[in-house]
């Protein structure tokens, strides 16, 4: 009882909006039916009769006290005028109607009959008072929360550079008037332009005022309009606005500026590979085209990361044949549909084969007769190769070994192998593996350079079609001229298994995002750059050289991880957390690019450079060579002791398992040597 007690006080409690409206609805009734008389007498106020007016005045608070009590009964002093809807319609009109109607016989009845548009004028006013005053309320309410949208979807930009591109884009904003866009300051580290003006807009200092002029100003984006900047300062620029919580856009390119394309259109999105404070490399393209113009090219491994890039930009440049060639037929598939849909007219061989089956390969070379290989097929993910390290030499090494044997008694031009900054001093065996590959790519150089290719041992051909010198003459070795080059470089932005990718589906699940280590530092390159080095080096090798690209200062992948959160639009460890997971087997915290013993020499392009090779035993190498495929295939435990017998700067890390060598597998003798290459004709 006392619950329902209070409820009813609190129901019928009088408050000051309510006061308020009674008073409003008294006034609007007098006002309603006056303003009918007057405007029946055009508005005239002599003109009226004093029995009109006599009737009116003596009726009308009467009326008036009346609709109070009705609009009670009704309960429209009880509704919420901000939700204000078709049911508080439906009871003004009722209310409203049916004291009009009422009014308008007590006073003919009472007083005398007034004239028609006096009831039917007044009945209307005073709906249409009532009502207004109810809805324009929430008319009100409408409009301001129509502003306050207007408002809050209103982007204050922030503009970095007040130079020739940041007044061309400012210019843009505000000539546009298709979008809600207002620029409210604007940065530049040239003192002499502080509190100056720029098409109207405060340049208000520095970049050490972008954080405080985004909380000043309210910034929601900010765009860097500085296209002559270096790679390392818009890292530095862009470091600081990641800080904020701000969308990032900048200008794509210097060539846009040149011929005048600058607009907010042109803008795009910063991305991680704008913050790893590097220039991109340039490479003059046009003379490696022509020489790839109307030729054979293989690709190995075509269906990944850079084998894929490889092919496009193959393909964009009317090759004779394009043979693509990958182990895994689902990426294989997709970039055969891509390439035949992009260049219909393209000449081009999808082939599914192993690159460890000799076999097979004789059968490619023999059918295709390509004269360059880029030769991109490699087991690369470094903790899967350390469980299973013989398979890691099969397809790595051996593989290689094949490929490129393949090639050279086939007459191929140009031999290109693309190894990892991993071979620099390994400690792991996936590293170690492409160290192997780029020893046997040098091998391979010098014995064809002396005219010695028939040394090179034929121990992954088989009896019968694939055997190099079929007719046992060696006229097979005699014009061998085949180029072999290596190109090595670091980690490559949106390959497969890179960190990047990676990272981006763990933030779209919401984290945790990992990171081994804390201190990890890795060097990165773009897809599109490493595919230009690539094709560079295939165009110009001279045979020998191990193609070094550089990539600048090192980055560490928990500030990529960092960057990546906020490039996405969430807080490192508020939104998104990160997780350190430990090194994982064989990694390790940096790496290198270039072993202190090979030395560097310039090439035109002064981002790239040529590894002079590290002197080894070529025929002791080469020995050594069958017995760790013997070894591979029979998958001995102590595979990686052999591999450190053959590389001789690579250290397992503490967690890989390394066990004694067995003599024998590196001293055979001429019969060992042949029972042992018997047993690998499979």
């Amino acid at each position: 009882m006392r619950d329902s007690h209070v409820k009813t006080k609190k129901r019928n409690r009088i408050t000051l909006p309510v006061v308020l409206m009674v008073l409003y609805d008294f006034i609007a009734v007098h006002a309603a039916y006056f303003l009918a008389l007057w405007g029946r007498f055009d508005f005239i106020f002599s003109n009226i009769p004093q029995a009109y007016f006599n009737a009116y005045r003596y009726s009308i608070s009467i009326y008036a006290v009346l609709c109070i009590f009705v609009f009670l009964w009704f309960h429209l002093y009880r509704s919420i005028w901000r939700y204000a809807s078709y049911t508080e319609f439906t009871r003004v009109f009722a209310s409203s109607g049916l004291l009009s109607v009422v009014y308008s016989i007590v006073i003919t009845l009472v007083f005398t009959r007034m004239p028609l548009t006096y009831y039917f004028w007044g009945m209307i006013l005073q709906f249409l008072f009532i009502l207004g005053m109810r809805f324009s309320y929430r008319t009100w309410l409408f409009a301001k929360s129509r502003v306050m949208q207007h408002v809050e979807s209103q982007a204050r930009i922030m503009v970095i550079g007040a130079g020739a591109a940041g007044q061309m884009i400012l210019h843009d904003i505000l000539r546009s008037r298709k979008n809600n866009d207002r620029a409210v300051c604007v940065i530049d580290d040239d003192p002499s332009k502080w509190h100056c003006d720029l098409e109207g807009v405060p340049i208000i200092g520095g970049r050490d005022s972008i954080l405080s002029g985004v909380k000043k100003y309210h910034i929601s984006r900010i765009y860097l309009a500085i296209p002559s900047a270096t790679a390392e300062e818009k890292r530095d620029i862009l470091n600081i606005c990641n800080e904020t919580d701000c969308e990032l856009k900048q200008l794509p390119s210097l060539y846009q500026f040149v011929n005048g394309e600058i607009s907010v259109r042109e803008m795009k999105d910063v991305s991680v590979e704008d913050l790893l404070g590097r220039e991109p490399i340039q490479t003059e393209m046009k003379e490696v085209f022509e020489f790839i113009r109307g030729k054979t090219v293989l690709v190995t491994g075509g269906g990944g990361s850079i084998g894929s890039e490889l092919c496009r930009q193959i393909a964009a440049h009317s090759p004779k044949l394009l043979v693509l060639l990958d182990v895994y037929e689902n990426t294989t598939y997709d970039i055969q549909l891509e390439l035949q849909e992009k260049y219909p007219d393209l000449n081009l061989k999808v082939l599914i084969g192993s690159v460890r089956d000799s076999r097979r390969q004789y059968e490619i070379f023999s059918t295709y007769r390509p004269e360059i290989v880029y030769h991109a097929a490699a087991h690369k993910h470094v903790p899967l190769m350390e469980e299973s390290p013989c398979e890691c030499i099969k397809n790595n090494a051996i593989g290689t070994y094949k490929t490129a044997y393949a090639a050279m008694v086939h007459g191929c031009e140009r031999f290109v192998l693309i190894s990892t900054d991993k071979a620099v001093n390994p400690t792991n065996i996936m590293g170690a593996s492409k160290r192997l590959c780029e020893m046997i790519i040098q091998s391979f150089d010098q014995k064809v350079k002396e005219g010695k290719a028939n040394e090179i041992p034929q121990l992954f051909t088989h009896d019968g079609m694939e055997n190099a010198d079929k007719d046992g003459t060696g006229r097979v070795f005699k014009n061998i001229s085949t180029e072999f080059v290596a190109v090595r470089f670091g980690n490559v932005l949106g390959s497969n298994g890179s960190v990047v990718p990676i990272f981006k589906k763990q933030i779209e699940k919401g984290g945790p995002v990992t990171v081994t280590h804390p201190d990890i530092i890795r060097y990165f390159m773009t897809i599109p750059e490493a595919v230009s080095l690539v094709m560079l080096a295939g165009t110009h090798a001279q045979g020998g050289e191990i193609f070094v690209l550089d990539m600048g200062s090192p980055v560490k992948i928990d500030t990529l991880a960092r960057n990546l959160i906020k490039l996405s639009g969430y807080k490192p460890d508020v939104d998104i957390k990160i997780e350190y997971t430990g090194l994982r087997p064989g990694e390790k915290l940096y790496e290198e690019k270039l072993m202190a013993e090979e030395g560097l020499r310039k090439t035109e392009n002064e981002l790239i450079h040529i590894g002079c090779p590290i002197p080894f035993d070529v025929d002791d190498f080469l020995r050594k060579l069958g017995a760790l495929m013997q070894a591979a295939y029979a998958n001995r435990s102590d595979i990686r002791t052999l591999v450190m017998e053959m590389v001789s700067t690579y250290h397992p890390a503490k967690n890989c398992t390394a066990r004694p060598v067995d003599a024998i597998a590196f001293n055979p003798s001429t019969k060992e040597e042949g029972d042992w290459k018997d047993r690998l004709r499979v």
